[in-house]
């Protein structure tokens, strides 16, 4: 069975019974598979450790420890009792760690910013490398899942910020939203704590190990690191504007490495031997450090995939300034702007033209300039003249006159020629002329070369896209919805890459048309 087909129906076992659960178990599982650790923040009562007692389920060894901390949690009852034989005997501080933390493979820490001191440093090397100090010896611990959770975040001020920092993904949890469901689980009768899981579908340590050097051989490619890169920038950007709510968020390299890896796990178990630009929208499940920081995280995310995925990636901004700097310079080459200046009629209010020096019984000041342009001078048309007000002061018949500009009306008898206001216009005319043949040659190599890269990106695009875009829609782990904003971009990219291509084969036009006449 392949990974893919064993975790869709290993979520499938453990999601079934469960109600507005499914995001929150799915994470939990990827977290565990990426060999980091999750953070469940909700008030008591919204099944925080009701994922974590589901979650170990999904584990064929199912050696789990759950522990509630409070203010009084000792060291021995998280990372076992201090071996008196050993002490006695030995003189050896050791701990007998089988049935606690060290041992175990799913680990659940509820309340977990009441730890001590003491707890919480022996947790920092647990959460981080894996690995327990007992007494003299450093302990590989064979953790497989790590959960913890609290009603509230680490209060500010008690050093909390290293233990924070190790768990890489956090996901708040709330009541159920939907009124169907809450109907439908209040009245469910079953054990929702039961193993119901088929042991086929349970994960061992063997498995386990190795898919995990599987997903370490999986490429990242260009358009995902680019979205990487953008985010940093943009949270680094909006720290130093004072943008970011409650204060400057701080993410640190290891983080982002991290986050790296969970990108990996993600493709891996969906049959890909790279990262794609859906696995992106899991990044927000782990920037974000108060929840007010969560909708502009999530914005950075959605706007960094949706504008520059696939664009940084194939180079359409560095393709596009090469193919105008070359236009521009086979332009300078081949054509000459030659400007004329030339009397026009003045345009008022975008539809009318001024009539100068009226006679006194010619009350009208103004034609339309529609009505102006249909005159010709042996066609008579009868046209409407106005006042400054708009007003209708004469309906005339009307014709051009002998001078450039001018109007020859009838008007109570007697013939009137009228002055229309003009100004003077600025008209740009293109000559052509022959490039040197040198020139000729240098761009048509260049223009060879742009071709290519245009011709090489537009096919990449073509054939990458039925995969790439097909995982949009039957993604673990990310909603279907995303897949538009990938959709999106992978369009405006390909659309740019034939705009481009249109653009160069006018250059190629220009620079050939006169040396091939």
């Amino acid at each position: 069975m392949s990974p893919h087909a064993q975790i869709t129906q290993l979520l499938e076992a453990l999601c079934h019974g469960l109600y507005d659960r499914d995001e929150a178990i799915r994470l939990a599982l990827l977290t565990a598979l990426a060999g980091e650790s999750i953070f469940l923040l909700g008030p008591p009562g919204v099944g925080k450790s009701l994922v974590a007692r589901r979650l170990k389920h999904a584990f064929a060894s199912g050696r789990a420890f759950e522990y509630l901390m409070s203010r009084f949690s000792t060291p021995d009852e998280i990372f076992g009792p201090v071996s008196i034989r050993k002490l006695r005997d030995e003189d050896r501080y050791e701990r007998r760690i089988e049935g606690y933390l060290p041992g175990s493979d799913v680990i659940f820490l509820d309340e977990i910013w009441k730890a001590g001191p003491a707890i919480q440093n022996a947790l920092l090397t647990v959460l981080n490398e894996r690995v327990y100090r007992n007494g003299d010896q450093d302990v590989t611990v064979d953790v497989r899942a790590i959960l913890t959770a609290s009603n509230e975040l680490p209060p500010d001020g008690e050093s909390l910020s290293p233990l924070w920092d190790r768990f890489l993904i956090r996901y708040s949890m709330a009541g159920i939203r939907s009124g169907n469901a809450f109907l439908s689980m209040i009245t469910d009768t079953r054990d929702v704590y039961a193993d119901n899981i088929d042991p086929k579908l349970k994960l061992t340590n063997e498995q386990l190990d190795r898919w995990s050097a599987e997903i370490d051989q999986l490429e990242v490619p260009p358009e995902v690191l680019n979205v990487v890169q953008v985010l940093r920038h943009r949270v680094e950007e909006a720290n130093e504007k004072g943008a970011m709510p409650d204060g400057p968020l701080q993410l640190y390299d290891r983080r982002w490495k991290k986050l790296v890896r969970l990108l990996r796990t993600s493709a891996f178990i969906h049959g890909r031997s790279a990262v794609n630009l859906m696995d992106c929208f899991l990044l927000p499940h782990a920037l974000w450090s108060k929840p007010s920081q969560k909708k502009i995280i999530v914005e950075m995310v959605q706007d960094a995939v949706h504008k520059h995925g696939y664009s940084l990636a194939t180079g359409v901004a560095t393709l596009k300034v090469e193919i105008d700097e070359l236009d521009a310079e086979i332009r300078a080459e081949t054509e000459v702007i030659h400007t004329v200046t030339s009397e026009q009629p003045m345009l008022l209010d975008g539809e009318f033209h001024r009539i100068m020096q009226t006679e006194s019984q010619f009350e009208g000041t103004r034609i339309r300039a529609s009505d102006y342009q249909r005159l010709d001078e042996e066609t008579g048309l009868v046209v409407s003249f106005v006042d400054e007000q708009g007003n209708l002061r004469h309906r005339v018949r009307a014709s051009l006159g002998p001078v450039a500009h001018s109007i020859r009306v009838q008007s109570q008898g007697s013939q009137l020629e009228l002055r229309v206001e003009t100004h003077l216009v600025e008209n740009q005319e293109r000559i052509r002329r022959k490039p040197h043949q040198l020139l000729v040659e240098h761009w048509a190599r260049r223009v060879e070369r742009l071709f290519a890269e245009i011709d090489a990106q537009r096919t990449r695009l073509k054939e990458e896209a039925p995969k790439e875009l097909g995982d949009t829609q039957a993604h673990l782990f990310v909603d279907a919805e995303m897949g538009r904003l990938v959709r999106a971009n992978h369009e405006r990219v390909v659309q740019s890459f034939e705009r481009m291509h249109l653009q160069l084969e006018k250059a190629h036009f220009r620079m050939m048309r006169d040396v091939e006449s």
